[in-house]
């Protein structure tokens, strides 16, 4: 039985550091992880690519738009959040 395609999950470079040769990554979910640069092509600071699971394992296509998605997305985020405290009407806190 074939397994469905899994979605692309965008991944941005956020330094590269070529001494180790290795990637300081975030996701599109805010996790951040570190991957050997040598497996994205074309590898630099601010480079994002789609990371998407194929028969010979991940496969990095390189996303031209895909820091300024990322970062749009991280905007949304802070401004969907809110520190701000609910009050009841007669002024108290809930």
């Amino acid at each position: 039985m074939a397994v469905p395609p899994s979605p692309a999950l965008l991944l941005v470079i956020d330094v590269l550091d070529e001494d180790t040769g290795l990637a300081d990554i975030e996701d599109e979910l805010g996790r951040t992880l570190v991957m050997p640069a040598e497996w994205l092509p074309g590898a630099h600071d601010g480079a994002a690519y789609h990371a998407q699971a194929g028969s010979g394992g991940l496969i990095f296509t390189p996303a031209p738009d895909g820091a300024r998605l990322l970062r749009e997305r991280s905007k949304q985020t802070l401004l969907d959040f809110s520190d701000e405290h609910n009050t009841d009407e007669d002024g108290g806190t809930s």
